[in-house]
């Protein structure tokens, strides 16, 4: 996975992963950057999930995204 489309992107990535993680908040998405590894603690804070899988539901997002 290429994730510098995501970080090159961040600010159409930001809309779609509000949609699929609604409990992240602008302050959270501005503080994250574009940076997977933040993005990941981020979503383990809010949603309480295990970081295995966030990666794989990440992996999964990430994966049905059209740039």
């Amino acid at each position: 996975m290429d994730w510098n489309r995501v970080e090159g992107n961040w600010k159409q990535a930001k809309g779609k992963i509000k949609e699929q993680w609604g409990k992240l908040t602008d302050d959270d998405l501005d503080q994250i950057a574009g940076k997977r590894d933040q993005l990941e603690g981020k979503i383990q804070e809010r949603y309480g999930i295990e970081r295995d899988r966030i990666r794989r539901d990440i992996d999964d997002w990430y994966g049905r995204q059209t740039w």
